[in-house]
């Protein structure tokens, strides 16, 4: 065989591949161009003046889910119908594994994006700080799972998380809820933790926090309502009093509780053996007999749920009834209760379980039953 036909017949091949290959670039170049050019523009904020909540009961207060929200468009959209519901006060959890990423290095631009978009529609923040970074979870505990999993030498660099936090937002977030549900190991990486050890985290953030901004208000507590009494939950009552004995009074401003209502009426009177909305009673007794029954108090999760088949959800109409019972009952006896805040408002993301049924506003932003009914009540409508 002639060696010269050979290259020139495998010149013409590898021609004809080229070709054939660098025309298939260059269509999917011109549909890739095609579609760039298609399609619809990203949705954008339009200016808008700031805006002051109209409502007759400024009580009313809604748990935010913004820590996982990405656009700023759903941000928006999400505070405007809150204050359109006439909530005066929202709970947002900011995470510090998110705003710390390194040791020492801040990313504060989500969090102010939240904040700025919540001033916008004269919205209060209460702020939950939680969400431990990697670089400051022990390394037997590095499992991403164990994202609550502080341990005492890690104390004073969650405090000093918490201070610049205070300080950066001196003036526009006023609140701060250090920890959340510390009677329950769950929230610990699954660690059991006791009143006392508690009371050490609340002090070096309390001390902290207040050197960087002597105006901030400290939330201790956030207390989950339970009647276990083991290495998973302590009674609410019981780490409550644990607190006190440790000294722990002196280091929060007010308390945060969470008191959720199960399947009983918002007026089912409050017993220590039993699970409602107003087992958040016994804890202000715990408070009075500690000399802190004039302190502050938020109820910053509570709620009724309405999913069809859950064992502990109730009928639409029973948690609309519960939700306005224990607004104005909250409201009417205990002054000392600033908000109540009720989980959740909505979720960025569908969880198809019962959780989806704490929502006042579906995930694509239509609202549900109960946001109708709370604005209205809200609104003196």
């Amino acid at each position: 065989m002639n060696p010269a036909s050979r290259a020139y017949r495998a010149g013409l091949a590898f021609q004809g591949t080229f070709l054939a290959r660098w025309g298939l670039w260059l269509r999917a170049a011109v549909a890739a161009l095609l579609i760039v050019q298609i399609r619809p523009p990203p949705a954008r904020l339009l200016p808008t003046p700031p805006q002051t909540v109209q409502t007759a009961h400024p009580i009313t207060c809604v748990h935010t889910r913004l820590d996982g929200e990405v656009t700023d468009l759903a941000i928006a959209q999400t505070l405007r119908m809150v204050r359109e519901m006439g909530a005066s006060t929202i709970v947002n959890l900011f995470l510090w594994a998110y705003l710390e990423p390194a040791e020492g290095y801040y990313d504060w631009s989500h969090s102010d994006r939240i904040i700025a978009a919540a001033r916008h529609e004269g919205l209060t923040v209460i702020a939950r700080l939680g969400f431990v970074p990697a670089w400051a979870r022990p390394k037997e505990k590095a499992d991403p799972s164990f994202l609550n999993w502080l341990t005492p030498a890690y104390f004073e660099r969650y405090a000093r998380f918490v201070a610049a936090f205070a300080k950066r937002y001196a003036g526009q977030v006023t609140h701060i809820i250090p920890w959340n549900e510390p009677n329950l190991a769950f929230e610990w990486g699954y660690r059991s933790v006791t009143p006392a050890e508690y009371v050490d985290l609340l002090r070096a953030v309390y001390r902290a926090a207040h050197a960087a901004n002597p105006s901030v208000i400290i939330l201790g507590g956030a207390l989950a309502p339970t009647v276990e009494r083991s290495a998973n939950a302590l009674d609410d009552r019981l780490f409550l009093e644990g607190l006190y004995a440790a000294g722990g009074g002196a280091y929060f401003d007010a308390l945060a509780i969470h008191t959720y209502g199960f399947t009983r009426p918002a007026l089912d009177p409050p017993a220590a053996d039993r699970l409602n909305y107003r087992r958040y009673e016994l804890l202000l007794e715990v408070m009075a007999a500690n000399g802190d029954g004039e302190k502050p108090i938020y109820i910053t999760e509570s709620s009724w749920n309405d999913h069809p088949r859950w064992i502990h959800a109730v009928p639409p109409a029973m948690r609309i009834t519960s939700t306005l019972d224990a607004l104005r009952y909250t409201e009417t006896a205990h002054p000392t209760i600033r908000n109540l805040c009720f989980w959740y408002f909505r979720s960025p993301i569908l969880h198809r379980t019962y959780q989806d049924y704490f929502a006042f506003v579906t995930v694509d932003f239509r609202p549900r039953p109960i946001y109708d009914e709370v604005q209205r009540w809200a609104r003196g409508w």
